[in-house]
């Protein structure tokens, strides 16, 4: 919605056509590192064709929140050995040494509740089976990431109350948000 608004360069993450989501979700401790390694991948490939892009781009997942949120989350619940994931955070280091941050992360903040909403309206067979306390878990990172882990500038929109799908109104708080960040030039 930001891309077609500002007619910015949209940069989705590979959902549908990632070959080891279906099978991560079947065992996730046995397909986990192979899942967090394709989103390394393709995360760093866009990131690096981003630093030389000239136009503006809206990414919906960015390579630091892959690894601090998810990758991590894989980590602390036991599905990524330490040995993988010590691989990993080196791979991740190196890549990231490469580029910059992009120049605003827009952080939409939702309730365990207000998630299992939308994934109950993306309807992907898959993603029924998630657990809430892997929800309350990506939850406690992403703050955790905001908070201490991420250092270029963070707009955190609360989302729980708003329908910026359906609401003009409620998109349009978004946008007014968003520029009283950003700089005239970049809009």
């Amino acid at each position: 919605m930001l891309a077609k608004h500002y007619g910015w360069e949209p940069r989705l993450e590979p959902v549908t056509e990632n070959p080891y989501i279906e099978d991560y979700y079947k065992d996730i401790e046995r397909w986990s590192f192979a899942m967090e390694v394709y989103y390394l991948k393709q995360r760093f490939k866009d990131m690096l064709s981003i630093s030389k892009a000239t136009d503006t781009v809206v990414v919906d997942r960015t390579i630091f929140e892959g690894v601090h949120v998810f990758t991590r989350g894989n980590y602390e619940m036991g599905n990524m050995s330490m040995r993988d994931f010590n691989t990993y955070m080196d791979l991740f280091e190196q890549m990231t040494s490469m580029f910059e941050p992009p120049r605003l992360m827009i952080y939409l903040r939702s309730s365990v509740p207000h998630l299992i909403d939308n994934i109950q309206k993306r309807g992907r067979e898959y993603e029924q089976s998630i657990k809430l306390s892997y929800l309350e878990g990506i939850n406690k990172r992403y703050d955790d990431f905001i908070e201490n882990k991420y250092h270029a500038e963070v707009l955190t929109i609360d989302v729980n109350n708003l329908d910026f799908e359906h609401s003009h109104e409620d998109f349009a708080s978004i946008i007014r948000k968003i520029e009283n960040v950003l700089s005239p030039k970049l809009i």
